[in-house]
This record gives structure tokens, sequence and C-alpha cells, in this order.
């Protein structure tokens, strides 16, 4: 006989695992915090038809000359040397329902610094920090229909802005191709990116882009589309960019 595809288990599944998980929704994938400010509300709803246990963990990014990140777990060290803190750690988000989370920055304003925030759904347990009995441990396992615990979790990145942010972006397009320069110390965004026929006239698909400090980005021109048309954010400023190849 033949055995059903991984791909038909899933679609199977599908249903039963919509009515019995969680659902997640943790907002933006970006923040940031800007200068003069320290706390951040975040918001956390579950659409779906079960409560939520969701362990917040905090990593800071800390980027390297080449560009590559290290992650530094911030619950490892002491609190006081923690520069972002969430609170609660712990929530407990019930179906239909929505909670928040705050987030506090501690740390020094001489440069920019980034953190990424981990939404994780997990099956409580008696003393891990969701305050919950043994017996309401199991019963919540037992309320996942089937035993099928597909719970999935978010990811999200907090920009902490310098507290004298500067910005300085400089775009230039040779031979078709397009540099974004970021000579500030705070990242510049590029939102809505698309590159385009004319303007506005057969555009790719939107996507944003982060330039941090110090760095730059290079987009080659796709055939047929030799416009780049995009909304530069430089901290609370907007500005609209059309640049012709």
């Amino acid at each position: 006989m033949m055995k059903p595809s991984i791909a038909l288990c899933l679609a199977l599944l599908a249903p039963l695992v919509a009515q019995a998980a969680p659902e997640l929704n943790v907002g933006g994938l970006y923040d940031y915090l800007g200068a003069g400010k320290s706390t951040l509300l975040k918001r956390v709803r579950n659409g779906g038809d079960s409560t939520a246990f969701v362990k917040v963990a905090v990593v800071e990014l800390v980027y390297d000359d080449n560009g590559q990140a290290q992650e530094v777990d911030q619950e490892s060290l002491p609190m006081e040397q923690r520069g972002l803190v969430a609170s609660p750690a712990r929530l407990i988000v019930p179906a239909r329902g929505m909670q928040a989370v705050r987030l506090l920055y501690r740390g020094e304003r001489d440069r920019e610094r980034y953190f990424r925030l981990r939404f994780i759904p997990v099956l409580p347990e008696q003393g891990d920090g969701f305050a919950v009995s043994a017996q309401e441990a199991d019963a919540y396992r037992d309320s996942l229909k089937a035993g099928v615990n597909l719970l999935a979790g978010y990811g999200t990145l907090l920009f902490v802005r310098p507290g004298e942010p500067r910005f300085d972006t400089a775009v230039r397009n040779q031979g078709g191709q397009l540099t974004v320069l970021n000579q500030g110390n705070a990242t510049a965004v590029l939102d809505q990116f698309r590159q385009c026929k004319a303007a506005g006239e057969d555009c790719s698909q939107a996507t944003k882009h982060h330039v941090l400090p110090g760095r730059n980005r290079q987009f080659g021109t796709q055939p047929g589309r030799p416009v780049y048309q995009f909304e530069l954010h430089e901290g609370e400023q907007r500005k609209e960019m059309l640049i012709e190849g």
C-alpha cells in the first residue's frame, strides 16, 4: 500500500491543529525605541481556541566588523547588566484575548543597540514560572486535541536608538545599481521598497530593508524594471524616493 505523502498528512492535520492550538499575533516584526524613551508596550494577541502560555526570551545582537551578529542572552546576565528587560517574561493569553508585555531599556545610549525578542508558546509545567499546578498543566495538555502540539513562536527586532541620533543617508544610482549608504549613527529604513517599469507601474512585491550605521545596501536592476521606488525613514522623518536608472 502506498504511504500518504508528508504534505497530505499536514493538510489533513491542519484543520485539527487550527482548532486545538493557540494562534499568536505579536503585531509588527520591527519596533523602534526613540531617543529619550526607555519603555515600549508590546501587545500579544491569541486568535486561537486554546489559552496560550508564552515565554518571552530576549537576546542582544552584537555586530562585529564584518557585520556578523552574535547573540547575548539577557537572562544569563545579572539583572543589573541586562540592557533590555521584558516584564512579565511569562504571559498567559486567553483564547481570543490579549496580554501586554512592557519592554524596559536600561542600558547606555552612546550607540544604537539591537535586541531580538522571541515569543514562544510552551506547554506549562509545574514550577516553570506560570504558577500552574501539575493538575492544571495536565489538563491543558489533554485539551490539545489528539495530542497534536503545533505551537508556533514568533521573533521580532527592537532597534534602540542612541541618545543623540544623527541621520545621514546617501542614495546613489550608478549604471542601474542602487547603493544606499548610511553615514549616520542610527538605522535608516527603506520601506515599501519596489522596483518598477515606471513610477507605480508593473512593480515588484514591496519589501522592507534596514541599513545600519556605517553600512550600505546595494540593489541590482531587475530586467524591465529600471525604477526604484521606496519611502526613506530617518527616525520620524519620511521621504518618498523615486530613483530612475
